[in-house]
């Protein structure tokens, strides 16, 4: 499962991401409003937490545009126990549920169980784009020809470009949102892991295809 954490206070981020770490979650933290609308347009999240209070967008703000933009991943607000009025304001919005601060974080954990519960209810598992599907359960790349099973980078790799088809994703996105910290990673891997993923679609005899944009970033489109 993977969680996008917006929460500008960064002792409690680090320590929430801890907690949603050990718990196996995937998680990636940003601090401010614009970075959360900016991941949150881009990659596919399982859940969103989203602090009200926040520089540059607030949590309201960055919920707004997500549900005006079509994208349905439940979100968790995070409010101040006075922010009756906001509370009211970020569920006719769309947010799924919202925790009061202070929180325990036994009680932080069991909103997101619920919510991943009943986001899996309406949710497939499976991304399609032409005659191409990824499996999310079981990291599995097929068309009717055969299928093979993604290494973990591969698969967020195709997550991405199948999530966000016809629009360029740059390497330097590529290494933010799946190597982050990883300091021995060099930007020319997302290049060779682009190569295994475009000679696994050829194989797969996919009609949609990998396309570079040299300087700028890769695509996935239809195969001309």
């Amino acid at each position: 499962m993977r969680i996008l954490l917006a929460e500008d206070e960064k002792e409690l981020s680090k320590a929430l991401v801890a907690i949603l770490k050990h718990n196996h979650y995937s998680v990636d933290a940003v601090y401010d409003g614009q970075e959360a609308l900016d991941y949150g347009l881009l990659e596919n999240y399982d859940v969103i937490i989203l602090d009200i209070m926040m520089p540059k967008l607030s949590g309201l703000e960055v919920l707004d545009k997500f549900r005006k933009s079509g994208i349905a991943t439940p979100v968790l607000l995070l409010t101040a126990k006075t922010e009756v009025e906001d509370r009211i304001t970020g569920l006719d919005l769309g947010a799924d549920d919202y925790l009061g601060k202070p929180f325990a974080m036994g009680e932080l954990l069991a909103r997101v169980r619920a919510m991943t519960r009943r986001q899996s209810e309406f949710t497939p598992n499976l991304m399609e784009t032409g005659n191409v599907r990824l499996d999310k359960s079981s990291f599995e790349l097929s068309t009717e020809k055969a299928s093979f099973r993604l290494g973990n980078k591969e698969f967020q790799m195709m997550e991405m470009l199948m999530g966000n088809q016809k629009r360029l994703i740059s390497t330097e996105q590529f290494m933010e949102r799946i190597w982050g910290n990883e300091a021995e990673a060099e930007i020319n891997v997302v290049w060779v892991y682009i190569s295994y993923l475009r000679k696994k679609l050829a194989a797969l005899e996919a009609d949609v295809e990998i396309k570079v944009v040299r300087g700028v970033g890769y695509t996935l489109e239809e195969r001309i």
